[in-house]
């Protein structure tokens, strides 16, 4: 983990390490009805140094690794569950390249190639159940024996993270799920029912609250990797508003808010960065710890889950997925009033179909640039980005645009020396929750507890600071920046503010809403509108369209009419996905796990319905 600590090199060494320990647990796990193990023997793990790397490993498994996954569906982000199969991003690429996000787009989720990506994500969220339960084991051992190797405090702290970390995968399947089995380190049958959706969170908020009990309020060591009693709370929190008790996380979110440590980043260009000096800085509230260049001899410990992610041509050479979609792009456009032009053209704001490219006269929101590559316009400071050039690999499957949020800087140094295509693994640490999305969910239960003027002081202070800064020129001597943009000589910045003389590529604006908020049916619109303009190409966009209810229809005017425009008919093989229904409520439990889950020969995992 890129935290400049002891932190850093356990991680380093924890595959290594725990390698047998990890692999005798989980394959004893899933292939007997035995009690899970968290040692290999007591003399390598019953000691402070194995509870430590039992601990570190759990960590490691919020993103995968080439050596351990078949295929992308382990991402820590969710960009393929939570952006390609939404309104955010195609799959991109070719047609034949990755069949499983494919099918996954298509909402075949039935089909092998999305089962083999839906047993993917599985495997890895429970295996980091079972590596968080291994540590609390593995703890409880060591404290009965040597009572001597952690103080109360550590102890309690190693415990927390433990607890936290069990949520969070419990939570990241329950997202995916809904219906899911929920364990703990007391369970000696892995062949374990499924609650409901309502029971699961109820055990998700009943864990982080016993780690809120346990956690200091600083990063343990100093360690900003680690997770905090303020952590939890803001998961609690965040369970809390997914599962529709907007009182209750108003509550905790308040709390969060008015007693935490985190704050928005000053500019919007500081929260998805390679450059180390903006990395878990006051909006992280967590994130998978990505490292480059750490000792690692295959680039493991970089961002894996996100090598699919990057523009086709240039410096990058793969691979051309998860592409932003026309209908993102549009929504990004803005007013004379720098608002979102979707409020006040809801029958017309998506009626162009044509690339967005440089020097359109519509204004867009700064965020734009932050998070789509697009025609003509400077890619962070690797360029312009260029169709011409081939930064697209089919433009006809995938549209004009490029994912950009992932992508470190050339300048940061972060880029990976080694590993399976090294230029396209960085450091770039992947935000699992960040605190403008907090205060997102802060201001949806605003609205829905009847504060309506609190949530656009919310949406109004994310708003305020999306205006500070835009793409800059990012240039260097003699690049195509300069060529095409000769105002860019000797300009290397990256950033600068969205009314700078250099910018001659785009109209940025961005304005805030001045009328009190006085109908929560606009506000409650006005909040999820920014929530998408924020949080775009982060794997977000279709669990939140679940939780409000309007996943259904929202993909149905996406595909076939909203706004003016629909994307059956800018990619032509979204004419031919299967019908979203109610069964798409749910992703569908993988089959083999179903299969593996028989007693006796009766299943104990049941499917969710309509699968």
């Amino acid at each position: 983990m890129k935290i400049g600590s002891a932190f850093t090199r356990v991680l380093a060494t924890a595959s290594v390490v725990l390698a047998g320990a990890v692999i005798y647990a989980c394959g004893d796990f899933l292939t007997a009805a035995a009690t899970p193990q968290g040692t290999l023997d007591e003399g390598t793990l019953a000691n402070r140094v194995g509870v430590e790397g039992s601990l570190i490993a759990a960590y490691r498994s919020l993103d995968c690794t080439y050596a351990t996954q078949t295929s992308w569906g382990c991402a820590a982000s969710n960009w393929v569950y939570g952006s390609v199969v939404s309104d955010d991003s195609y799959a991109g690429s070719t047609p034949n390249d990755q069949p499983g996000v494919n099918d996954l787009e298509a909402y075949a989720w039935a089909n092998p190639g999305a089962q083999l990506y839906l047993g993917t994500k599985w495997q890895a969220v429970y295996e980091g159940v079972v590596r968080s339960n291994s540590a609390l084991r593995l703890l409880a051992e060591v404290k009965a024996k040597s009572p001597g190797e952690f103080s109360t405090a550590d102890a309690n702290s190693v415990e927390g993270e433990a607890i936290f970390l069990r949520a969070y995968f419990h939570f990241e399947a329950w997202k995916m799920w809904g219906n899911i089995p929920y364990y703990r380190e007391d369970d000696a049958d892995f062949r374990k029912a499924n609650l409901t959706a309502d029971a699961v969170a109820a055990e998700l908020v009943a864990d982080l609250d016993k780690a809120i009990g346990l956690l200091p309020d600083e990063p343990r060591n100093g360690e900003k990797g680690r997770v905090t009693k303020w952590t939890a709370k803001a998961y609690k929190g965040r369970v809390q508003v997914y599962a529709g008790k907007f009182a209750e996380g108003k509550a905790t979110l308040d709390d969060v808010v008015t007693n935490g440590p985190y704050g928005l980043e000053t500019s919007f260009d500081h929260v998805w960065t390679g450059l180390s000096q903006f990395a878990n800085g006051p909006e992280t509230i967590f994130a998978y710890q990505a490292s480059t260049n750490d000792g690692e001899p295959n680039g493991e410990n970089g961002n894996y889950g996100e090598t699919l992610n990057f523009p086709y041509a240039g410096a990058f050479g793969c691979c051309g997925f998860n592409q932003p979609t026309q209908n993102l792009v549009n929504f990004f456009l803005v007013d004379g009033n720098g608002l979102p032009i979707a409020e006040s053209a809801p029958g017309t704001w998506n009626a162009s179909n044509a690339d967005l490219v440089a020097k359109s006269p519509q204004a867009v929101d700064p965020r734009l640039d932050w998070t789509v590559g697009r025609d003509s316009v400077p890619y962070k400071d690797w360029g312009v980005y260029s169709l011409e050039d081939g930064w697209v690999r089919s433009v006809e499957n995938g549209g004009f645009y490029s994912p950009k949020k992932n992508v470190h800087e050339k300048s940061s140094g972060s880029v990976s020396g080694v590993g399976w295509n090294a230029s396209i693994l960085n450091s770039v640490n992947i935000h699992l929750f960040r605190y403008a999305d907090l205060l997102l969910l802060l201001a949806e239960a605003d609205v829905e507890q009847g504060q309506l003027e609190a949530a656009r002081a919310i949406v109004n202070s994310i708003r305020d600071r999306a205006g500070k800064t835009a793409q800059g020129c990012g240039a260097s001597t003699g690049s195509q920046v300069e060529a095409s943009y000769p105002q860019c000589a000797g300009d290397a910045r990256i950033a600068v503010k969205i009314d700078d003389p250099s910018i001659t590529w785009a109209h940025y604006s961005v304005g805030l809403y001045t009328a009190p908020w006085t109908d929560p049916v606009f506000a409650r619109e006005a909040v999820r509108t920014e929530r998408r303009i924020e949080l775009a190409m982060e794997g977000q966009r279709f669990f939140d369209l679940r939780r409000w209810g309007i996943d259904k229809a929202t993909i149905q005017g996406y595909l076939t009419g909203v706004g003016g425009g629909r994307e059956d008919t800018r990619r032509l093989y979204l004419a031919k996905v299967e019908p979203y229904g109610d069964k798409h409520r749910w992703y569908p439990i993988p089959v083999a796990q179903i299969e593996l889950s028989k007693v006796n020969g009766t299943e104990t995992l049941v499917q969710n319905s309509g699968w």
